[in-house]
């Protein structure tokens, strides 16, 4: 009996040898595995910088200006004008335009002018030009005239469209002499003639004179004649002629290079009075007698 109790408590010596062996491996290999399982902070914190970086990175591949589509470049001026009979530019440019369609509508009935670079009208006057380099979407109205004037939109075919509109003028310069259609200069006197030029969409680069046809040759050996042009908004030109004599007679012209001509007949005279004046000086007189007429017949009347 006692022999066996012997054999029963090297039994448990030996199972709870075991047991403890067993809890400290796994007590080790626990404690092995660890510090993967539980990060320390400043890995934690790595991670996280981590993180935000991967987010910053990902703001940085900026698409933004990729997905606004296309846009209007609006440093030019809306405004436009144009010289009747000649080609009026309207300037429409695009940025970031891809696939998208390009159309010129003419707001006063909503017409539609052009497609691309197709015309969509019977009034072959109207033509739309595209640049690629630039961007530039150009409508051309080619002869203008005044009742083209008015707004246009240039549209781009998104999802609502969007569009830009411009306002054409088209207006017809005035050109006048003052004094025209004649004027009479006695001899030796000195001929002024001004012309003056109203409504142009910018002053005319050069503004010339001729004489009976003939460009006036300011250095001449008759010397005296000259010409002084002022520009602006109102250009005006004045010749002038010293000493005239009657070689300086004949019709005078002034001609702008963006405007059109206006002439003046010039009469330079030696003593006589023309027939229209004379004609005048006739009329005054006849008036004058018919006035002193009724003043005594007022006068007897009264005394």
């Amino acid at each position: 009996m006692e022999f066996l109790l012997k054999i029963v408590s090297l039994l448990f010596l030996v199972i709870d040898s075991s047991e403890g062996t067993t809890m400290a491996n796994f007590d080790q290999y626990s404690n092995l595995n660890y510090p993967n399982s539980q990060p320390t902070q400043s890995e934690s914190n790595t991670s996280i910088e981590r993180t935000e970086l991967i987010d910053f990175s990902s703001n940085t591949t900026n698409s933004k200006h990729y997905d606004r589509g296309p846009y209007f470049d609006i440093s030019a001026s809306r405004n436009v004008t144009a010289l009747v009979e000649k080609t009026a530019n309207l300037n429409c440019r695009i940025r970031n335009l891809m696939n998208r369609t390009v159309s010129w509508i003419r707001h006063r009935d909503l017409h539609l002018l052009t497609v691309s670079e197709a015309t969509y009208t019977s009034d072959q006057r109207f033509t739309c030009i595209n640049n690629k380099q630039t961007g530039d979407w150009t409508l051309k109205v080619k002869y203008a005239q005044q009742r083209d004037s008015g707004i246009y939109e240039c549209q781009v075919s998104t999802t609502p469209p969007v569009g830009y509109t411009m306002m054409l003028s088209v207006v017809e310069p005035i050109t006048t002499i003052i004094g025209g259609p004649d004027l009479y200069i006695d001899t030796g006197s000195t001929v002024n003639l001004t012309c003056i030029v109203k409504f142009l969409p910018e002053p005319p680069p050069v503004v010339h004179w001729t004489h009976n046809n003939e460009e006036i040759n300011y250095d001449s050996p008759r010397g005296g004649v000259s010409v002084i042009t002022e520009k602006g908004d109102i250009t005006t030109s004045y010749l002038l002629i010293q000493r005239a004599r009657k070689a300086d007679t004949g019709v005078y012209t002034c001609s702008p290079s963006n405007a059109n001509p206006q002439s003046i007949n010039v009469h330079v005279l030696s003593g006589e009075q023309p027939a229209a004046i004379q004609k005048g000086i006739m009329t005054t007189k006849s008036h004058g007698l018919i006035l002193f007429s009724l003043f005594i017949c007022y006068c007897l009347t009264v005394y």
